[in-house]
């Protein structure tokens, strides 16, 4: 019966893995999910402290990238501070919006936050007085920045989802 358990719990692990290209915060619900499991099950060791450690700093790796990638990009892209800022802030409304307004599953949602963060940091580029050309690169910068970092987040979720795959079936 635990297989058909674990089974259960690695097909909800596949939904959180793929509500990361939503938005959403899959790879802790992922977490979340496994050591709530882990707990209900702990007679049947399953799952490990340690593994469950491993997850966890997976994931923050992952935050870490998906956040700061826009930023990032827009600042080596040329953005100023307040550019960089800008492309967080238009990442997070740009994938909600995109969401409603872009009627393409998770496209929608990744276009919209490229989009948001891209025009954000091209708006408060001009608006600090940088030539349209200069604001143009950073406003890329910022897009291409916030692809990167949720593909790299998609990415790590895989490899969570792997490791508590194998852990579940490793003796």
């Amino acid at each position: 019966m635990i297989y058909v358990w674990v089974f259960l719990l690695l097909t909800l692990n596949t939904c959180w893995l793929a509500g990361i290209l939503f938005a959403l915060p899959g790879n802790w619900l992922m977490i979340i999910t496994t050591a709530w499991f882990a707990w209900w099950r702990w007679d049947d060791g399953i799952f490990s402290i340690g593994v469950l450690i491993a997850v966890a700093v997976l994931a923050w790796i992952g935050e870490l990238i998906e956040f700061f990638a826009g930023a990032g990009s827009a600042r080596r892209a040329g953005a100023g501070w307040w550019g960089a800022l800008a492309a967080i802030g238009g990442m997070i409304c740009g994938a909600l919006l995109g969401t409603v307004l872009i009627p393409i599953p998770i496209a929608g949602t990744l276009l919209g936050a490229c989009l948001g963060a891209g025009l954000a940091t091209w708006g408060v580029e001009r608006l600090s007085g940088k030539a349209h050309d200069k604001s143009v690169k950073s406003g890329v910068g910022a897009g291409v920045g916030v692809f990167v970092g949720t593909t790299t987040k998609f990415l790590i979720g895989c490899v969570i989802w792997l490791i508590i795959a194998v852990a579940a079936f490793w003796p």
